[in-house]
């Protein structure tokens, strides 16, 4: 999945925390926030605080999504308030994609099965 993919389908899916997104999709999606963000920061305080706004949620379905796609529930989401125990989303973010169905739905279409 591309970078330009990835954004479209996180907008197009922004409040379906149905299914599952795969690793590439979720990634993609993160970096062209950092990158957005970290631009609306040096332009102004009210074009970052709209980044973040037009962000915040399709992130967050992004990442329930995603949480979805290695087996775990979306409400995963929450540890991530705990500081440092948040971490361990981290680690659940960077797993592979589990190849098969799982409840959250079949595996994501752009995903290579070797």
């Amino acid at each position: 999945m591309t970078l330009q993919q990835a954004v479209s389908t996180c907008f197009a899916k922004y409040v379906d925390f149905s299914g599952r997104a795969s690793r590439s999709e979720y990634w993609w999606f993160a970096l062209a926030y950092v990158v957005l963000a970290l631009v609306a920061g040096f332009i102004h305080q009210i074009v970052y605080a709209i980044v973040v706004l037009a962000f915040l949620l399709p992130l967050i379905t992004a990442g329930a999504r995603r949480l979805h796609d290695v087996g775990r529930s979306g409400w995963w989401l929450l540890i991530g308030l705990i500081p440092l125990v948040g971490l361990v989303l981290l680690y659940f973010m960077v797993q592979p994609s589990q190849p098969e169905s799982n409840p959250f739905g079949p595996p994501p279409t752009d995903l290579q099965v070797v």
